[in-house]
């Protein structure tokens, strides 16, 4: 299971969302789980909650995602940094032929967007 964190649930992570807590917790203790964080959406993160970008990176089990010269040219063809780069990372690829799951605490933000969404909300 791939599943990407946008900011919102990496601010809900960073304020004690059970559901969120439950996705790290396995990405770090359970095989076939894999965890990923953009930087797009930890910049966006950090900025909604400051300390939140320090916080997700340092948990074991995330794989933080960077902006490499591919995302960039995915993100510069967007008009949202954050959303770009996270629809471009959850999109198939030989790896993960059926891509990755979005993880948010606002599902509404991902309307009209080509992504399967884990909405973190009880």
């Amino acid at each position: 299971m791939h599943v990407i964190l946008d900011a919102t649930a990496m601010v809900a992570a960073g304020s004690g969302n059970v559901l969120a807590s439950r996705l790290i917790h396995r990405a770090h203790t359970v095989p076939g789980w894999f965890l990923y964080a953009p930087t797009c959406a930890l910049v966006e993160a950090d900025r909604t909650r400051p300390g939140t970008a320090e916080h997700i990176a340092a948990l074991p089990g995330i794989a933080v995602l960077d902006l490499d010269l591919p995302t960039a040219l995915a993100v510069a063809r967007d008009t949202t940094w954050a959303p770009a780069q996270i629809e471009y990372a959850a999109r198939p690829t030989p790896e993960r032929l059926d891509g990755s799951v979005v993880a948010t605490a606002d599902p509404e933000n991902w309307k009209g967007r080509a992504v399967r969404v884990l909405d973190l909300n009880p």
